[in-house]
């Protein structure tokens, strides 16, 4: 695939992500994929942001306000038929993921939608008879060509929200097909790395195996919430992880990322 085939993007908005988050996750894609490529954020704000990545604006969706509030639904804009006139195979990375691995297979994978399976194993209890539950932290689509899933939201956005909840059950629904990455690829901080209650407290999260490419944080903490200097208690009761976590706080900086005070 040529530069134009292939396109990462990221959104941003608010103040909850800093610069700091789009310019980790580039500098880091940069190091991870083989040849060129296109880094593509949509934001409201594209100040500090590193020579390489371009910035659109986030089109307008008409939200209401308690959507418009929650933020998540700003997702589906990515699936217009005409996004900026962008092209090719495009893999969307949320802001609060850390790349461990190579990215390569991402684009290579043969399906036409492939997304990230956060259910059975991503859950506290896992019971190995769960249905997958796509995830939209990290997916593959062809630019495009799923923009059904825009066009039924915006025929409809409050039937959408209400019968759906979260953008990402209704992209599973409307797409028009999908498939989840091998298992492996994307792991949880929360479900995997973290250590059991009690421990946690002694010990520090675990390394990611190697064969792990890309870890997702979702939810608390934040990757920001384990890199500073002085952290205190990063998790919530009763799980008690705390303190700086070096190698988290190592791929940032390395990454062109600050310490926070």
């Amino acid at each position: 695939m040529s530069r134009q085939d292939r396109v990462i993007l990221c959104m941003k908005w608010g103040t909850l992500y800093p610069a700091d988050y789009v310019n980790v996750l580039y500098s880091a894609c940069r190091k991870n994929l083989t040849g060129d490529f296109r880094f593509v954020c949509l934001t409201d704000d594209s100040a500090g942001f590193f020579d390489g990545i371009e910035a659109f604006p986030i089109p307008e969706l008409k939200l209401s306000e308690g959507m418009e509030r929650s933020g998540q639904w700003k997702k589906v804009v990515i699936y217009a038929a005409d996004l900026y006139g962008l092209t090719g195979r495009a893999l969307f990375i949320d802001l609060d993921m850390v790349i461990c691995g190579n990215l390569d297979a991402f684009f290579d994978y043969p399906s036409g939608f492939v997304t990230t399976d956060m259910g059975d194993d991503w859950r506290p209890n896992p019971t190995g008879k769960a249905k997958p539950a796509p995830g939209t932290c990290l997916f593959a689509f062809n630019l495009g060509q799923e923009a059904q899933i825009l066009n039924r939201f915006l025929a409809a956005p409050q039937k959408a929200a209400d019968e759906y909840v979260i953008e990402q059950e209704w992209v599973g629904a409307q797409a028009s097909s999908m498939d989840y990455w091998p298992a492996g690829w994307v792991i949880s901080f929360k479900r995997h790395l973290r250590q059991p209650i009690g421990l946690d407290l002694f010990l520090p999260p675990k390394l990611p195996p190697k064969d792990a490419r890309v870890l997702a944080f979702h939810g608390e903490p934040r990757p920001a919430d384990l890199i500073r200097p002085k952290a205190g208690f990063w998790d919530r009761f009763p799980h008690m992880g705390h303190g700086q976590v070096k190698w988290i706080a190592d791929y940032w900086v390395e990454n062109g990322g600050r310490l926070p005070g």
